[in-house]
């Protein structure tokens, strides 16, 4: 499901974010650049990078070369069934500069984020027991109150077995750490920004299939994205597309993304968009990208096989073991320069924490 406004997947790991109209686009854009450059010595902004998403630039699609799309990685690539949930950090879900009409509306979507300190946006939690995933979209948060918002947060890593408290206690000691770069920074104030967690919902590790021998099957192995991203695993076929350099797609992939663009656009409604939409699930969508050349057989032995080798026995340690959650930081359109510690942000962790602690407690 595209609809979800702005968020495309794309098969070289990455997903297009489309910029959203001033001043809040330009400045998400703006935010990750000032992050991401690469002149950058700022060792505050250089921690930063470790709790978002990579950041790739922009891009257009060359039939519309007004429309801006921000190239992220895909923070839910490597897992066989992620699990996603999108929580708004902070008091205030309004920036200083909103006009009392904006404040209104804001607080009155959920007047409890001052108390709370953050709102369940959506989430989609796989089920092992009946192979399917469960989808809970903004109206959900916004139904909670103090007293049940524990239980509310706790579905999340519920896998229709048991409670993941594994998840749990790795997702608290995650966002500990963002909780340490805010209490040492005083240069940045965020207001409606999210907390983006994944989780594996699946016991089976990522399996990488060429044809159909299981060359592996290794936790972490991100599908698809193997020697520096020259071949991608699609619907079981390997295809081979030209490195991506910089960012820059190279122009036969381009075209295909201008076809998936004008069909995303079509479909495109102006609801809330987060990084819950994900999956394109439409087959004339997968067909743009069948296009891309196929490897033949005797092809696999001497090119795939020594690079996938390359691949197992060189990832760091810590991928081979528990990257088995992630915590990012996403949703930029309302950062600003200040002086002071972010204390609504402050109080919105403090208060997660708090709430995980409890679900691992009981």
């Amino acid at each position: 499901n595209a609809s979800l406004l702005g968020i495309l997947q794309h098969p070289d790991g990455t997903v297009l974010k489309q910029l959203q109209p001033p001043p809040r686009g330009p400045r998400e854009q703006e935010f990750y650049s000032k992050v991401y450059d690469s002149n950058c010595c700022d060792s505050i902004l250089l921690e930063l990078r470790e709790y978002l998403p990579k950041y790739f630039g922009v891009w257009s699609p060359p039939t519309a070369p007004n429309d801006t799309y921000l190239k992220l990685e895909d923070v839910t690539r490597k897992f066989n069934k992620p699990c996603i949930m999108d929580v708004k950090i902070g008091q205030k879900s309004y920036d200083p500069y909103a006009s009392a009409e904006k404040i209104q509306q804001q607080v009155s979507k959920y007047p409890l984020m001052e108390e709370i300190g953050f709102l369940v946006l959506g989430m989609r939690v796989y089920h092992m027991s009946s192979d399917s995933y469960e989808t809970q979209n903004q109206h959900y948060g916004r139904s909670l109150t103090k007293e049940t918002v524990k239980d509310g947060i706790s579905k999340f890593f519920h896998s229709g077995y048991c409670l993941r408290k594994d998840v749990v206690a790795a997702s608290i000691q995650k966002i500990e750490k963002i909780l340490e770069w805010f209490e040492g920074q005083t240069q940045l104030n965020f207001y409606a920004s999210s907390l983006l967690f994944v989780y594996e919902g699946s016991c089976q590790a990522t399996t990488v299939r060429l044809s159909d021998v299981t060359l592996a099957e290794k936790r972490g192995v991100p599908k698809g994205l193997l020697s520096g991203g020259d071949v991608l695993e699609y619907n079981n076929n390997i295809h081979v597309i030209n490195s991506t350099e910089n960012g820059k797609i190279d122009a036969s992939v381009s075209k295909g993304l201008s076809k998936f663009y004008a069909l995303h656009k079509k479909a495109c409604s102006k609801r809330h968009h987060s990084q819950l939409s994900l999956k394109v699930e439409n087959s004339e969508q997968d067909n743009v990208w069948k296009s891309s050349t196929c490897i033949t057989q005797e092809h696999l032995n001497g090119n795939v096989l020594p690079q996938l080798e390359k691949v197992f026995y060189h990832m760091p340690a810590e991928t081979k073991e528990s990257a088995n959650v992630e915590v990012r930081m996403i949703d930029f359109a309302h950062v600003f320069p200040s002086n002071t510690k972010d204390e609504g942000y402050i109080y919105g962790l403090k208060n997660l924490i708090t709430v995980l602690q409890n679900i691992l407690d009981n």
